[in-house]
């Protein structure tokens, strides 16, 4: 199996960070890197944040001065990485979590911290390997079921409490 280092730090204190957590975002990067048929040794950095630090990453790179629940900071492009000197892993780049967000969007959504932290991981590594669903159509709607295959392979299906019902 291709050899792939994640790189978890924690830069927030309001909450703490449930056990498995870390362990559960590597394997997510994996199945993510997996399903995708990534080739050779790769280095993913995620970060977790509050709300006011991702708000100044999210004004400064993007030009959006709010808070959001995930950044991605790809450093390849087309399938090209620069390579870690010190460990010879292609750098895909950064995943930067807000878990305040996280913690809101899964009562939200009515499902674990788990499942969401897992989905914007998901999410994430596919922006970091190009996939971009901001202009919506049938990318967005390749990039969802790729995310959806993944959560379920690590046993987080979808289910029904995730469509909120109209008043």
């Amino acid at each position: 199996m291709t050899r792939t280092k994640v790189i978890i730090t924690d830069k927030q204190k309001e909450i703490k960070i449930p056990s498995g957590i870390r362990m559960l975002i590597r394997r997510a990067c994996n199945a993510v890197l997996k399903l995708e048929n990534f080739e050779g040794p790769a280095e993913i950095n995620v970060t977790f944040v509050d709300d006011e630090e991702i708000r100044q990453l999210n004004h400064k790179y993007r030009n959006i001065d709010a808070s959001t629940d995930v950044l991605s900071f790809p450093m390849g492009k087309d399938g090209q990485y620069d390579i870690n000197p010190e460990t010879g892993l292609k750098m895909l780049g950064e995943v930067v979590i807000s878990i305040p967000h996280a913690v809101s969007q899964a009562n939200e959504y009515g499902h674990s911290l788990q499942r969401e932290i897992a989905f914007l991981t998901v999410h994430s590594v596919l922006h970091l390997l190009g996939y971009d669903h901001s202009n919506g159509g049938i990318e967005a709607v390749r990039m969802r079921e790729k995310e959806e295959t993944v959560l379920t392979q690590l046993g987080l299906p979808r289910t029904a409490s995730y469509y909120m019902e109209e008043l």
